[in-house]
C-alpha cells in the first residue's frame, strides 16, 4: 500500500511539472528577435544610468522607439517576456548571450575611446605653446602712437 501511494505521488508530481505555467502567446516573438530587443533595452538602461538627464530630455519614449523598430507592441513584448521567463534555463541563456554582446560592444567602445585619447594627447603635445615671453619678443609690425594717429586723421581730412 505504501508503495502504491509513493508511485501515485511520483506520477502526480511528474504530470504536474509538465504543465506549462504560461501558455504560449498567439504572437510569440521569436527567440533571436527577443534577444535583440532585450539587448537594445539593456543599452538603453545603461545610457539612462550613465546620463539620466539626457534620456529624460527627449520628448519621445526610447522604449517605444525600440519596440517600434522591431515592429512589436508593448503587450506582445510583455507576454513573450513572461513566456520566456517561465523557462529559467532558456531565459538565463538569453541573458548570457546579451551579456556577451554587451561585453564585445564595451571592448570596442573602450578601444575607440583609447584611440581618440591618444590622438588628442598627440595633438596637444604637437601644438605650439604661446607664452608671454614669446609675445614680448615678437616685434610689432606697426607701432601705434599719437603721431601715427594724427597722421591718419590728417590724411583722411585731406581726401
Amino acid at each position: 500500500m505504501k508503495n502504491f501511494i509513493v508511485i501515485v505521488l511520483v506520477l502526480f508530481l511528474c504530470i504536474s511539472c509538465k504543465k506549462e505555467l504560461v501558455k504560449q502567446p498567439a504572437k510569440l516573438i521569436e527567440r533571436g528577435k527577443m534577444v535583440d530587443i532585450m539587448y537594445d533595452l539593456s543599452l538603453l538602461d545603461a545610457m539612462k544610468y550613465q546620463h539620466p538627464l539626457s534620456a529624460d530630455s527627449t520628448e519621445t519614449d526610447p522604449t517605444k522607439f525600440i519596440l517600434k523598430k522591431y515592429k512589436v507592441d508593448s503587450l506582445q513584448f510583455a507576454r513573450s517576456n513572461m513566456y520566456y521567463a517561465t523557462d529559467y534555463e532558456n531565459y538565463k541563456e538569453m541573458f548570457d548571450e546579451i551579456g556577451k554582446r554587451l561585453a564585445v560592444t564595451q571592448r570596442a567602445t573602450d578601444s575607440v575611446v583609447k584611440i581618440e585619447d591618444k590622438k588628442a594627447a598627440k595633438e596637444k603635445k604637437n601644438k605650439p605653446k604661446d607664452s608671454i615671453k614669446d609675445v614680448v619678443k615678437k616685434p610689432l609690425k606697426h607701432q601705434v602712437n599719437i603721431d601715427s594717429i594724427k597722421q591718419l586723421i590728417q590724411s583722411r581730412k585731406n581726401k
